[in-house]
């Protein structure tokens, strides 16, 4: 029973992370370039919204979420109109929240990365005619790989490792919202200490093999560019 538990758990853990990731990628990469050079009062109050999650409680972050995404919300009943579902105590729903609650360690390693590109590259290109867009993404994104690989790697097992946000805006729905840190928590609570080690054991090896991964990558990365 442990063993299909543990499975499920992981395997919607895993399908959360990577979902999460492939939209902070998709999203990170354009908002980090627009707040690396937008200027005004506006932006500095954007990059503080999207920092806010690294210091805010994840349980202060999923209530909110929790009451924005309800059924009785615009958003809520929005989704329901489209969908025919609501967003709370969702996968859907966990997509949002991670999303929302990784978003700075997406965006701020690829800020860094786009800021320490050569200049002169970006200057010749724009010269020769071509246009930012292209510029943008043949240029500075080919040059950033290692600090977007960093800003993925972390994305992904930050979201591994979730607990907050998930727990108050999914809850605990055996297949469809209960994740392997949620697991684990129910597990300890019922003192089935045997079957909270194999959920944490997992999470262990995963967040640790996550981590191998990005400090290689970076070692990697900072060697070819000698």
């Amino acid at each position: 029973m442990i063993h299909d538990e543990l499975w499920s758990a992981l395997g919607l853990t895993l399908r959360l992370a990577l979902v999460t990731t492939t939209i902070l990628v998709v999203v990170g990469l354009p908002l980090a370039r627009w707040l690396n050079n937008a200027r005004g009062l506006h932006v500095a109050v954007i990059e503080s919204i999207v920092t806010l999650p690294i210091v805010l409680p994840p349980t202060v972050i999923g209530f909110y979420l929790l009451v924005a995404l309800s059924p009785q919300s615009f958003i809520g009943q929005s989704w329901q109109a489209l969908f025919g579902s609501q967003l709370t105590f969702t996968f859907s729903g966990l997509v949002v929240g991670s999303v929302l609650y990784s978003l700075p360690f997406a965006v701020q390693p690829f800020q860094s990365a786009f800021r320490l590109v050569d200049k002169s590259l970006i200057e010749a290109a724009a010269a020769l005619g071509a246009p930012p867009r292209t510029v943008f993404w043949k240029i500075v994104v080919r040059a950033s790989r290692g600090g977007i690989l960093t800003g993925a790697t972390l994305s992904f097992a930050h979201t591994l490792g979730e607990f907050g946000v998930v727990l108050m805006l999914g809850g605990s729905i055996p297949g469809q919202t209960r994740v392997a840190s949620i697991a684990l928590y129910d597990e300890a609570q019922k003192l089935n200490f045997a079957e909270a080690h194999a959920f944490a054991a997992v999470l262990l090896v995963m967040s640790f093999a996550m981590l191998m991964l990005l400090t290689w990558a970076q070692r990697h990365h900072a060697q070819s560019h000698k």
